[in-house]
C-alpha cells in the first residue's frame, strides 16, 4: 500500500469529478428535443451529440489506464478534469449543432482520461481487505450518476435551458480540481515501456467496434456510405480486436494490457459481470422513461422523479455494504444484488399497463435502490483485490472498458428490440413518430395506441432483465477472496508490495 496518511479525503475528491463525467453519459437525453430546436437541428444531429461523447469516452480508456501507471494517476486525472471541464463551457456556448458534437468529442475525451485513475487510486491507496468501503463510495457513485443524470436534466432543461446541462459543470469542474490538487496523493510512478502497436490496434478495434454497434439502428444495420456496412465495420473492428489479443500475447516487450489479468478468475468474471450491468443500467431506462412520458403524460423531470427512491436507497446503504464486503464473500451481495434488480425490472414490466396509478412505480424504483446498493461496490472490489499496484491503471482501464462497452450494446439492442415490438404491437398506418426515431418528439399518443404501446415497452424491459439476471448467475462463481499477505501498511518498498500482490493474482 502507498503511504497516504488521509486516504478517505482522496477519494471523496476524486468522487466529485467522477460524478460529473458519469451524469454528462445520460443527462443529455432529457435535452435533445429542446436542443434541436434551439439549434435547428435533425434528430440524426442530435443523436450524434450523445454518441459522439460515448465513443470519445470508451475508446481511450485501456490507453489511459496505461498512461496513469506511467506518468501517475493525479497528473493524469487533473489534466482530464481541466479538459472536461472547458470543454463543457464550450458545448454550453455552441451555436449550432456541429460545434456541439466536436465540444461533445473533447468533453468524452477529458472524461477518459479521469475515470481509471479514479479506480486506480482507490487500488493503491486502500488495501484489499479493507477496500469494499471505499469501493462502495465509488460504485455508488457510479449506480446514482446515472440514475440521476435524466433527473438533474429534467430540472435544468425545465428551469434554465439546455446549455445549464453543460455550464453546471465549470463551478462543480473548479471545485473538484482544487480538492483533488489538495488531497490526492502524488502517488509512485512505475516504468512502462509504451505499446505503440498495441494502443493502435486497441484504439480502431474499439473505434470500428463501438462505431457499428452504436450507430447501427441510424442506418438500419444497412450501407453507411459506398461499401462500407454497419456489418462490415462491426466485423472489421472484432478482427482487428482479436489481432490485438494476438499481439499483446506475444509481445516480448511490455504490453498495453498484461493478459496475465485475465488469469486471475475474479477478475475475469468481474468484468463479464460489469459489462451485463452496464447494458442493464443504459437499457432500462429508455422503455421506462418513454412509457411514463407518451402513455402517461409526465415531464421528463416528472418522469425522473419516480427514481428517486431509487437513488437514495442506493446512496444511503452504500457505507453498509461497503463494510458487509470486506466481512463476507463478496460474491453474495452481488448475486443478490443482480437478482433483484431483475425482479425489479421485471415488476415494472407487469406494472407498465395505461390504468396503472402512476405512484406504485415508485415500488420497484426502491427495490432497484436496493439492487443498486449490492451490485457496484461487491463487482468493483471482486475485481481490484487481486491487482499489483504497477498494474492498477491497466485493470482500472479494463474494467472501465467494459462497463462502457456493456452500456453500448444495451443501447444499441434496446434501441432494435423497441422498434421490433412496436412495429408488432401497434397498428399499422399508426401516426408518424409512433415508431422508429421521432418517439421522443410526439408528445402524449393517442388513448388508442396506449395499451400496444404499453405492452411494447413492457416486453422490451424483460431484456435487460434476462440480462442482469445472467450476470447474477455469473457472480455465483467468484472464488471466495483469501487473505491478504504482503500487504504491510507503511511498508517502505513498493517492490515487496508488488511481489507479494503477483504471486497472490
Amino acid at each position: 500500500m502507498e503511504n497516504v496518511a488521509k486516504p478517505w479525503p482522496a477519494l471523496w475528491s476524486l468522487v466529485i469529478g467522477f460524478f460529473m463525467i458519469l451524469i454528462d453519459s445520460t443527462i443529455v437525453s432529457v435535452a435533445n428535443p429542446v436542443i434541436m430546436e434551439g439549434l435547428g437541428a435533425d434528430i440524426n444531429s442530435v443523436i450524434w451529440v450523445t454518441s459522439a461523447y460515448l465513443l470519445a469516452y470508451a475508446v481511450p480508456l485501456l490507453i489511459t489506464g496505461r498512461l496513469g501507471d506511467r506518468f501517475g494517476p493525479k497528473k493524469l486525472y487533473l489534466l482530464g478534469l481541466v479538459v472536461f471541464t472547458l470543454a463543457s463551457l464550450w458545448c454550453g456556448l455552441a451555436g449550432n449543432v456541429e460545434t456541439l458534437i466536436a465540444a461533445r468529442v473533447l468533453q468524452g475525451l477529458g472524461a477518459a482520461i479521469m475515470t481509471p485513475q479514479t479506480m486506480a487510486v482507490i487500488t493503491r491507496i486502500f488495501p484489499p481487505d479493507r477496500r469494499g468501503a471505499a469501493m462502495s463510495v465509488w460504485g455508488a457513485t457510479a449506480g446514482m450518476a446515472t440514475l440521476a443524470g435524466p433527473i438533474l436534466g429534467g430540472v435544468l432543461v425545465d428551469g434554465l435551458g439546455w446549455q445549464w446541462i453543460f455550464f453546471i459543470n465549470l463551478p462543480v469542474g473548479v471545485v473538484g480540481f482544487i480538492l483533488a490538487l489538495r488531497n490526492v496523493p502524488a502517488l509512485s510512478t512505475h516504468r512502462h515501456r509504451f505499446d505503440i502497436p498495441g494502443v493502435v490496434l486497441s484504439a480502431v478495434g474499439l473505434f470500428l467496434l463501438v462505431f457499428g454497434i452504436q450507430e447501427g439502428e441510424t442506418y438500419n444495420w444497412g450501407t453507411i456510405i459506398g461499401p462500407v456496412s454497419v456489418w462490415s465495420l462491426i466485423i472489421a473492428g472484432l478482427v482487428v480486436l482479436a489481432g490485438f489479443v494476438v499481439w499483446q500475447r506475444y509481445n516480448k516487450g511490455e504490453p498495453l494490457l498484461p493478459l496475465g489479468l485475465f488469469r486471475d478468475r475474479n477478475f475475469s468474471l468481474a468484468n463479464l459481470g460489469i459489462t451485463m450491468v452496464g447494458f442493464t443500467v443504459t437499457a432500462f431506462g429508455l422503455p421506462l422513461i418513454f412509457y411514463y412520458q407518451m402513455v402517461r403524460g409526465l415531464t421528463p423531470t416528472q418522469s425522473a422523479l419516480l427514481m428517486v427512491p431509487m437513488a437514495l436507497i442506493s446512496g444511503g446503504l452504500a457505507p453498509v455494504v461497503g463494510k458487509l464486503v470486506d466481512r463476507i464473500n463478496p460474491k453474495y451481495l452481488a448475486a443478490g444484488g443482480l437478482t433483484l434488480m431483475a425482479v425489479a425490472l421485471a415488476w415494472n414490466a407487469l406494472l407498465m399497463q395505461p390504468g396503472t396509478p402512476i405512484l406504485l412505480f415508485l415500488l420497484p424504483s426502491a427495490v432497484l435502490g436496493f439492487a443498486n446498493a449490492g451490485i457496484w461496490a461487491p463487482l468493483s472490489t471482486t475485481a481490484t483485490r487481486n491487482l499489483p499496484p504497477r498494474q492498477a491503471g491497466a485493470g482500472s482501464g479494463v474494467y472501465n472498458t467494459t462497463r462502457q462497452f456493456g452500456a453500448v450494446l444495451g443501447s444499441a439492442a434496446i434501441a432494435v428490440l423497441i422498434q421490433a415490438r412496436l412495429a408488432a404491437e401497434l397498428p399499422a398506418g399508426g401516426p408518424a413518430g409512433a415508431t422508429g426515431e421521432g418517439m421522443a418528439l410526439t408528445g402524449i399518443l393517442p388513448e388508442a395506441l396506449h395499451s400496444g404501446f404499453s405492452t411494447a415497452m413492457a416486453q422490451s424491459i424483460l431484456l435487460p432483465a434476462a440480462v442482469v439476471l445472467a450476470g447474477a448467475a455469473v457472480a455465483l462463481f467468484f472464488a471466495k477472496p483469501q487473505p491478504v499477505q504482503h500487504w504491510g501498511a507503511g511498508a517502505p518498498a513498493s517492490a515487496k508490495v508488488d511481489a507479494g500482490l503477483d504471486s497472490a493474482g
